[in-house]
Order: C-alpha cells, then structure tokens, then sequence
C-alpha cells in the first residue's frame, strides 16, 4: 500500500511577550502624581439642594363684600363701622415659608396682627386679574380702603436676594410678595421709611409663569381655595381698546393721568375687603411641606 506524507504546517510556540519593566525612581513617582488629577474625568458640582417649603407659621384671611361702599366711598378709618351689613365670602388658611424667606413672613404675619402699626384688616383688594391672580395691600389713604404704611417692620433685604425667588407660581393657591406688580405709589417708594407689604394670590386654573422670578413666593393656601376661586370669579373693570389706545396717547405725552386713569383698571366691581386677619397659634407649627 502507497503511503503519502502530508506535508505538516508546522506550529510555532507561542510567544510569550515580557514588557519591559520601567524602574520607578523618585522623579517619576513625582511626575504621575501631577499628571494623574488631569487624566481622571471632570467631575459636576453636586445640584443645590431644593428649598425648605416646610409650613412654619399659618396665618388667616377673612373677605367679604361691602354692598354700601359705593354710596360712602369709604369703609370707615378703623372700625368698618361703614360698612354695617357685610357679606362674608369665607376664609383663607395661608401657610407660610419661614424657612425659606424668614423676613417676608415676619413682616406678613405683623400686618396681619396689626403689630407693626399697621394692617390688612379692612383693606380692599384692589386688582384681579381673571384667571391669573387677585392684589391687595396697597398702601394709601387707610379711610379709602388702602393699607397705611407700616413704621413698624424690619428692612425687607430678601427683595435683593437672588435665593429668595426661587420657587415659582405653579399652581393656584401661590401666595407672594408683589415686587413687578406693585402699584404703590412712586411717592410712597421713594421714601426712606418704605416697606412693601402688597402681596398677590394665585386663583388658577393653572400656573402663572410670568410671575417667577419677579416676586417673592412665601406661602400657599392650605384651606379655603374655593374662596379663591370665588373670588376669581368676580367681574373686573376692562377697559375697551379705544380707552387703552388713548392712555397710551396721553402717557407718551406725559400726561401724569394716565397712570391714575388705570389704577381702576381690573378692579373688582364688587367692593371686595380683607374683613378679619391674625395668625393661627397651633400645637406644633411645623408642618410636613405642601410643595412638591
């Protein structure tokens, strides 16, 4: 029998690779420790962490309406004894963000005792704006409805605090300090003894954006929404087009009634009023938070 020899590829032994083996000597121990931090990954700054919208004070709103203001044209300097036959509309539980904004709810809570010299009780509200949100805390003539200007309260420097307006007006029931919608007087402004006390309230149905980062947002409704919404339910003074066309006319030539000309516009027409205010004194004030 023929046998044939297959050829045979032969297989070479593997190769064993030995890498070279560097000495480390001081100067190169010194080297990669420079050069190690800038090969790691950068690493983000950890978010700041959310504010603490734990409820630490609660304070209360009482609104009715004064049918007979429109005959006196004025609720009585102190004692409302002008406005003899009110019709409540209900009360308003705020709670308020001491934590977050101390000195604005400082100052609120003094309005509402009457501590600072000065109060909301028997003051109008004196815009709403429908679907959106309703203003009071004016300052002016007390015997005309507005507030008088407090002498009592601490300088307000959360209003030139960036961390202070950082939660925003998402949803109805939002309570804040009036700062873009503010229409005091520029008079009342421009003194040394001026305190901001106006503040607004959202009604909904939904959030109001334009609002965030221009106000200072301090609390929310925790009971009585549906006041609220009765309230936003109020019919307002709207100007027609022809009128806003020719306030813009008399503005753009300086005629200083312009101004006064809209200080009625979105006024409720009904005399709507802040009837009663104070603080709820409770067992234990700290309450779980009611942002998200």
């Amino acid at each position: 029998m023929a046998t044939f020899n297959l050829p045979r590829n032969p297989i070479s032994p593997p190769h064993h690779h030995h890498p070279h083996t560097l000495p480390l000597n001081r100067r190169s121990l010194l080297f990669l420790s420079a050069t190690l931090p800038l090969l790691t990954p950068l690493t983000t700054s950890a978010a700041p962490p959310p504010p603490d919208t734990t409820v630490t004070d609660r304070v209360f709103l009482d609104f009715s309406i004064c049918p007979s203001y429109f005959l006196n044209r004025t609720l009585g300097e102190s004692d409302l004894s002008l406005c003899a036959e009110p019709e409540p509309l209900g009360r308003v539980v705020l709670g308020l963000y001491g934590n977050v904004v101390p000195i604005t709810v400082a100052n609120f809570k003094s309005m509402c005792t009457g501590s600072c010299g000065s109060t909301y009780k028997g003051t109008l509200v004196q815009k709403l704006l429908p679907g959106q949100f309703f203003v009071a805390g004016r300052q002016g003539r007390r015997d005309k409805g507005d507030v008088r200007p407090p002498v009592g309260l601490v300088r307000n420097t959360e209003t030139v605090d960036s961390k202070a307006f950082v939660l925003e007006h998402s949803r109805p029931g939002v309570v804040s300090l009036c700062l873009s919608e503010n229409d005091d007087d520029d008079d009342l402004k421009l003194s040394p003894n001026y305190h901001n006390v106006e503040f607004l309230i959202t009604t909904g149905p939904g959030p109001c954006p334009q609002l965030d980062s221009n106000n200072i947002v301090f609390g929310s409704v925790l009971e009585g929404l549906d006041v609220v919404r009765t309230i936003a339910s109020i019919p307002t003074y709207i100007p027609g087009e022809r009128i806003r066309q020719y306030n813009d006319l008399a503005e753009f030539l300086g005629d200083g009634r312009a101004k006064s000309a809209r200080a009625i516009w979105n006024r409720p027409l009904k005399t709507l009023y802040i009837s009663d205010c104070g603080v709820i004194k409770v067992a234990k004030p700290t309450l779980s938070p009611s942002l998200p």
